[in-house]
């Protein structure tokens, strides 16, 4: 007996050891408990060090670092050198005195980065694609796509574009570019940070006010709500329609589209604040990144409220420097285009991304053409109410595309709708789904709810006691155990 006592000993510590180890299986989230382990040491340590901005940074650099190793294996190494190569490539740029020589520079830092994110995420579609038109036989890359080194890379890109343009000078100390490139809260999911809005804060260093630090909970446990509770139950659902549409009725799948439109926000969104949240706690701001995207009218407003790091930052690098609208009214709907039809491909490497930014870029030059026949129309609430239902089901029967296997099953599953549906199976499918419908019509509800409610409730509970605040905890805790999965569910844009 006492002989079994080293074995399970061992056994263990082993098996300890084996949780902080990168496991491709159980990649870090924040919707694990395992992250929430790890804060709960991290944060006291970094609040005595906070004093000193140096030692602060480096142990901030450390635990991100870590958090990218345990998201995506030794790729940190790559992380790193990225920052290195970007940070010495910036101060290069700051010296030089000549034009031709500073653009060059700048030109060779963007390249290297997007010659790296193109080898990873890129290349064998490429290769796919070539091998089609010339029929070879196709043998893909081993390829493991990094974590989040979309969302990095064009953090990259903007700092050494806006380096070069005079609007921030390079950062003094690489270790203070790292933390920004690294920062765990926006690694591996956004939102994507420019550097003259977040580097000053490194510099300052100010400390997370009470409001701060109740806010970011506040955040955090909404977050948690979109994430683990709504978007990973209703889920299970939409992956079933996706998975075989052949299967289902008109009805089903329509709830299944509508389930996925309501997922695919929950589950960013909830990121999104979590990791705002997160970063609040500790003293920084990222910005806002969803406004009730789905309560836009057109889709001009739709790209303003949706994923709205992403959007500024293509309008700013990419729509603007391609001439934005001042080149004529054909020029701007080109740039429109191409805009969206990068940005549907910075999602992913496969033609129905490039068809979903193809469609949103064509949408948004139709809406600017008819702007002057719109501007006529009656601002009333009929007419707002078919402008927000037109632009609803223009964008929920594209993200079909984005979600579905391929294209043949996007178009089945678009036919299945318009072909095979019948009212009367709706009350049916209540009855059976009845949790989930519930569900999706409360998430419906609180999107619309008037932003001024939601943050009148945030300030309530941050001027709660402390009792009401471990109240709220609990509940969600206990909801996120009723309704969890058998397993945590990686969160839809870390593919990305």
């Amino acid at each position: 007996m006492l002989q079994l006592i080293p074995d399970a000993v061992g056994t263990t510590l082993r098996n300890i050891g084996n949780m902080f180890l990168y496991n491709p299986d159980e990649p870090m989230l924040f919707s694990s408990g395992f992250f929430w382990l790890l804060f709960i040491f991290f944060l006291p340590i970094y609040v005595l060090l906070k004093g000193s901005r140096g030692k602060m940074v480096l142990f901030t650099v450390v635990f991100s670092l870590y958090f990218y190793y345990k998201s995506s294996g030794l790729f940190f190494l790559m992380l790193i050198g990225t920052s290195l190569i970007d940070w010495l490539l910036s101060h290069a740029i700051s010296r030089l005195k000549g034009c031709k020589a500073r653009l060059a520079v700048m030109w060779l830092s963007i390249t290297i980065s997007l010659s790296i994110l193109g080898y990873f995420k890129y290349a064998n579609f490429f290769l796919w694609n070539w091998n089609q038109m010339v029929q070879g036989n196709f043998q893909p890359l081993d390829l493991i796509l990094p974590v989040g080194i979309s969302f990095y890379t064009f953090q990259s890109i903007s700092y050494v574009v806006d380096v070069y343009k005079g609007r921030i000078a390079p950062t003094r100390r690489w270790l203070d570019y790292l933390f920004f490139l690294s920062f765990f809260p926006a690694l591996v999911a956004g939102p994507i940070v420019r550097a003259d809005y977040f580097l000053p804060q490194i510099e300052s260093n100010r400390s997370a006010t009470k409001d701060n630090i109740y806010g970011g909970l506040w955040l955090i446990i909404i977050g948690i709500v979109k994430k683990a509770i709504i978007a990973d139950y209703i889920a299970q659902y939409n992956d079933l329609i996706f998975n075989d549409p052949a299967l289902y009725t008109g009805v089903q799948t329509l709830m299944g589209v509508l389930g996925y439109t309501m997922q695919i926000y929950c589950d960013f969104s909830g990121y999104s604040d979590m990791a705002i949240g997160l970063a609040l706690i500790m003293g920084f701001r990222l910005g806002l990144n969803f406004d009730s995207p789905y309560q836009s009218r057109n889709l001009t407003e739709f790209w303003r409220r949706w994923h709205i790091s992403l959007s500024s930052w293509l309008r700013d690098y990419v729509y603007i420097p391609l001439g934005g609208n001042r080149k004529g009214t054909v020029r701007t709907y080109v740039n429109n285009f191409l805009t969206m039809l990068i940005g549907g491909l910075w999602h992913g490497a496969a033609w129905k991304f490039v068809f979903w930014g193809a469609m949103h870029g064509v949408g948004l030059a139709v809406h600017k053409m008819c702007k002057p026949v719109l501007s006529k129309i009656p601002d009333n609430w009929i007419v707002s109410f078919f402008s927000w239902l037109l632009t609803f089901v223009y964008v929920s029967l594209l993200w079909v595309f984005f979600r579905a296997a391929d294209f043949e099953s996007s178009v089945l599953i678009i036919r299945n709708i318009f072909v095979d549906f019948q009212w009367a199976q709706i009350p049916q499918f209540f009855e059976v789904r009845m949790v989930w419908c519930i569900m999706m019509l409360v998430l419906i509800v609180m999107h619309f709810v008037p932003q001024s409610w939601t943050d009148a409730c945030g300030r309530l509970f941050v001027r709660s006691p402390w009792v009401v605040k471990w109240l709220a905890f609990l509940v969600v805790v206990q909801l996120v155990i009723e309704f969890m999965t058998e397993e945590v569910v990686p969160f839809i844009y870390f593919q990305f």
